[in-house]
């Protein structure tokens, strides 16, 4: 029988068990979870998006450039 399947938890590193039952996957705990949550949503982490694309995401909500 082969070793499961195992990922560092994003929040604290330790080796997690990436199977269907662990629900926590792929954090280690429901509190690595929140803790990542709670960076997310104070912005210490952002998805990079190109400037264009940021542009074009904001276009309705501001006035032309150069006006």
């Amino acid at each position: 029988m082969s070793q499961p399947l195992t990922v560092d938890c994003p929040t604290c590193g330790a080796p997690v068990e990436w199977t269907a039952a662990n629900v926590n996957r792929p954090f280690c705990s429901d509190r690595c979870k929140l803790i990542d949550l709670g960076a997310w949503a104070a912005e210490e982490h952002k998805i990079p998006v190109s400037p264009d694309a940021e542009d074009e995401l904001f276009s309705e909500d501001l006035p032309p450039r150069g006006h």
